[in-house]
């Protein structure tokens, strides 16, 4: 007997999209995290990366520090939305995070 793969339908079928939420477990880790963003990225890395931090942390438990509704959130989080800077704020304190300044 004969099996014949079809490589394309393996990896389709088991190949998972990855969700770096799911290793951001650690309160040094999404302080890292952040950072690198912040330092590194433009303001759509930074909403982004604030929404990967607010899904690890659960979106219920941020929309409920922040005072938003968690569809709001998803959506001032979402790619391509413009949050106001105070929501940004919120978000950032709900997480755990401060933003300092430093001279170059």
């Amino acid at each position: 007997m004969s099996i014949k793969l079809n490589l394309k339908e393996i990896s389709m079928k088991t190949a998972t999209k990855f969700d770096i939420a799911e290793y951001l477990d650690d309160d040094e880790i999404i302080t890292e995290y952040l950072n690198t963003v912040l330092e590194e990225g433009d303001s759509t890395d930074i909403i982004s990366a604030l929404g990967h931090v607010a899904k690890a942390q659960g979106m219920t438990k941020i929309a409920e520090e922040t005072g938003l509704s968690r569809p709001s959130l998803y959506k001032a989080l979402s790619d391509g939305a413009k949050p106001q800077f105070e929501t940004i704020l919120k978000v950032l304190r709900a997480v755990g995070g401060h933003l300092h300044v430093k001279t170059a």
